[in-house]
């Protein structure tokens, strides 16, 4: 993998766990001119955007609203076809909210939610890019609620649209993830969940979850809830795994990566409260680890926020 690494980190999960803290607590900004591609695409709920310079403004304006942000890394699951590789970093985000921002007037209050980032990288740079933060975890950790905060979100910076299939566009990274056993159990789990078996060869009953909200979650029987919440808010909508990666590394429980989404109608009774009809895309990243009585742990991240702001915005509510 030298030619991607520069022969400077000794691994590629080493190379996104360094070019992270070096961005984020580094305080090396201006390197992301040189990591991360001129014209990246960059997905996330919220929206699309292309290009660092976005990419930077957005670093900047984080560091500002919550200046001692860490961002520890507890996984990165990877996969690599035909020279570029793709990275699912799950990230414990901590810090305090000590300066206005998108997320308000400064509240002096802690926050620890969790991050997944997917991420391509070739040749050193990073040129694609897929990133769920867990919004509205952090809103509730502020002391507001998501759906407040989205109906503010629209009455302060207009009607712009969340992330939906109709405004992406094909970056370079068009892999699927790889072909292991466990990125294929994993994806039959969570399709499983979306058709309401939760089957119990699935989970290990005592697993723990994390999930949207931060939310944790002791027990199958709770992870299971959750899933449900939201898959019975949006009961017609197409469940679909748009990548997989499954990985089983030395010191490390075998584990799986998935990128997911659900698109369709908000019509039903569930997390999101009275079906509305509303037009939805639930862009989704989750992290499952194995034991010998299966998933004893799972990651799951959709933003609250985002599929609140598309709710109101198709209701007229603010």
């Amino acid at each position: 993998m030298t030619n991607l690494l520069w022969g400077e980190w000794s691994s590629f999960p080493d190379y996104i766990i360094d070019i992270t803290h070096r961005i984020w607590e580094g305080r090396d900004i201006e390197s992301l001119n040189r990591l991360y591609a001129s014209d990246i695409p960059v997905r996330t709920p919220m929206g699309m955007a292309r290009g660092n310079a976005g990419v930077i403004a957005s670093t900047m304006a984080t560091l500002a609203e919550f200046p001692d942000r860490q961002l520890l890394a507890e996984d990165v699951i990877w996969s690599e076809e035909a020279g570029h590789y793709l990275s699912s970093h799950r990230i414990l985000s901590t810090g305090t909210h000590l300066g206005a921002g998108f997320f308000g007037p400064a509240t002096g209050k802690n926050f620890a939610i969790r991050v997944i980032a997917d991420c391509a990288a070739r040749d050193g740079v990073i040129d694609d890019e897929w990133l769920v933060r867990d919004n509205g975890g952090l809103i509730r950790q502020l002391g507001g609620d998501p759906r407040v905060f989205a109906a503010d979100m629209i009455s302060r910076d207009g009607p712009s649209a969340p992330f939906s299939p109709q405004i992406d566009v094909a970056g370079p990274y068009q892999g699927r993830g790889n072909d292991s056993e466990w990125g294929a159990s994993y994806a039959g789990a969570l399709r499983a969940l979306m058709t309401g078996r939760l089957a119990p060869g699935d989970y290990d009953r005592a697993a723990i979850g994390d999930h949207a909200g931060a939310r944790h979650l002791p027990g199958a029987s709770d992870i299971g809830q959750s899933w449900l919440a939201l898959r019975a808010a949006f009961p017609s909508a197409r469940f679909t795994v748009h990548h997989q990666i499954g990985r089983d590394d030395p010191l490390m429980p075998p584990r799986a990566a998935l990128r997911w989404s659900l698109d369709g109608t908000h019509d039903g009774w569930g997390a999101f409260g009275r079906p509305t009809g509303a037009r939805v895309h639930v862009m989704g990243l989750a992290h499952a680890e194995y034991g010998p009585r299966g998933i004893r742990r799972e990651c799951a991240l959709w933003d609250e926020i985002a599929i609140w702001k598309q709710i109101l915005l198709h209701t007229g509510e603010t």
